[in-house]
C-alpha cells in the first residue's frame, strides 16, 4: 500500500528540504524562459530562512521526504501574496499543487483582515495559469521581473463562493 501526501506547516529544520526542492522544481520553468537566474533558483538559503521565519510556508510530505511547498504572506491593505509554489517534478500533474494552492488560501484567510489572495507566474508558464485560472483567479495585470521574465499577476477574492450561494 502507498503512503499519502499529507500538507502541514514547516518547521525550520525543513528549510535545506525546501530549498532543494525550490531549486530542482524551478528548472523547468528557467528552461522554459532561456533563463536560469530566475528567483527561485537565486534565492540564498539564508533568505529562504527568513521567510520560513516570518510566512506562512506549507510543505506536503510523502513520509518524510519534502514533495510540495507554498508560502505566503498578508500585507496591510489585506493582500494574501501566494508565492514560490511548487511540487517535484516526479509528482506534478496529480493535483498536488491545487491541494497547496488550497491549503495556503485556507492558511492565509484565516488571518484576520485577509480580503484577495494575488499571485504571479511567468507568461509562458502555460500549465500554472491553467492551475491558477481553474482555481478561480483572473489576471489583473503584469510586470517584467528583475530577471528578465514576463510576469502575468493574477488575483482572485478571498470570500469563498459558498458563502454567498442563496439558496431557494
Amino acid at each position: 500500500m502507498g503512503m499519502s501526501v499529507t500538507i502541514s506547516a514547516a518547521a525550520a529544520e525543513d528549510a535545506e528540504q525546501i530549498f532543494k526542492l525550490q531549486y530542482l522544481a524551478f528548472q523547468r520553468e528557467a528552461e522554459l524562459y532561456g533563463n536560469y537566474l530566475i528567483q527561485p533558483l537565486t534565492q540564498s538559503l539564508d533568505s529562504l530562512k527568513g521567510e520560513l521565519a516570518s510566512n506562512t510556508v506549507l510543505v506536503a510530505r510523502l513520509g518524510d521526504e519534502i514533495v510540495g511547498t507554498v508560502r505566503g504572506s498578508v500585507g496591510e491593505d489585506g493582500t494574501g501574496n501566494i508565492a514560490k509554489l511548487c511540487v517535484h517534478p516526479r509528482l506534478q500533474g496529480h493535483g498536488l499543487g491545487a491541494r497547496l494552492l488550497r491549503a495556503v488560501e485556507k492558511a492565509l484567510g484565516e488571518q484576520a483582515g485577509t480580503v484577495r489572495f494575488r499571485l504571479h507566474t511567468g507568461h509562458k508558464s502555460e500549465s500554472n495559469l491553467r492551475l491558477y485560472r481553474k482555481a478561480g483567479y483572473a489576471t489583473v495585470g503584469g510586470r517584467t521581473a528583475s530577471d528578465g521574465v514576463r510576469l502575468v499577476i493574477l488575483e482572485k477574492d478571498a470570500k469563498d463562493p459558498s458563502e454567498f450561494a442563496v439558496s431557494a
